[in-house]
């Protein structure tokens, strides 16, 4: 497996991390392409998410404006809509499909979405698993490849994936819900719509670049330390 002390197998996450760049690379560029053309009816995104909680009878959530770019969120223990300064003030294409997309987090919170409570359930799972699971692969390793302890290590970086892809649904809803929202409300203009479908699709595709670097990783792991049980 190891030809001239170099492993192949580290290729898996070389092209886990060429694919979350190019992700992240487009959904950017996409953005700050929708993010220069103003919607016609110069709808903020703190607007366009209070109009959405409104028309899906939610009360209980909070909007608050928070640092940085792109990091809105929906935090469904403290219900609280977070939306990026980049986003909330903007009444830019790019902001209201961000901002419409969050609030599709909210609703689905609202119905019990099963994949949303599915994974807020795995998120303090993950939190352990995810540093952990290096630290018990090393551990069985230096102990004279424990396989024990290995098996327990890559199970838990098994759970890092089935996390990321649980966060599929969850986010590829949301953006429907978002969209469904906002051509119902009137919101955006047909030629509007596409621009903010193109926003959140590539959002998308960074959940799914990132489950498939995560799946080449474990793969990775299978390959240098799942064949060590039929070796002994």
């Amino acid at each position: 497996m190891f030809y001239y002390g170099i492993d192949p197998t580290y290729i898996l996450v070389i092209v886990g991390f060429l694919l979350s760049m190019l992700a992240s690379s487009y959904v950017n560029r996409t953005y700050a392409k929708y993010d220069k053309v103003q919607n016609k009816k110069n709808y903020t995104g703190s607007q366009v998410a209070a109009f959405i909680l409104k028309e899906a009878d939610i009360h209980d959530v909070g909007i608050q404006q928070i640092s940085g770019n792109l990091s809105d969120n929906y935090n469904a223990q403290s219900k609280v809509l977070s939306l990026s300064e980049t986003v909330g003030p903007s009444t830019s294409v790019a902001a209201v499909g961000v901002a419409a997309h969050e609030c599709g987090h909210a609703v689905q919170d609202k119905v019990g979405y099963v994949p949303l409570k599915l994974r807020a359930g795995l998120v303090p799972i993950v939190n352990f698993g995810a540093p952990a699971s290096y630290v018990l692969i090393f551990i069985g390793v230096l102990l004279g490849q424990n396989q024990f302890l290995i098996n327990v290590g890559i199970l838990c970086f098994t759970l890092v994936l089935l996390f990321q892809l649980v966060t599929l649904p969850v986010e590829f809803n949301a953006s429907r819900r978002a969209l469904t929202i906002i051509q119902e409300g009137n919101l955006l203009d047909e030629e509007e719509m596409q621009m903010a479908r193109k926003v959140l699709i590539a959002a998308a595709l960074t959940y799914v670049a990132s489950a498939t670097a995560t799946f080449l990783q474990l793969l990775r792991l299978f390959l240098l330390f799942g064949n060590n049980n039929r070796r002994d």
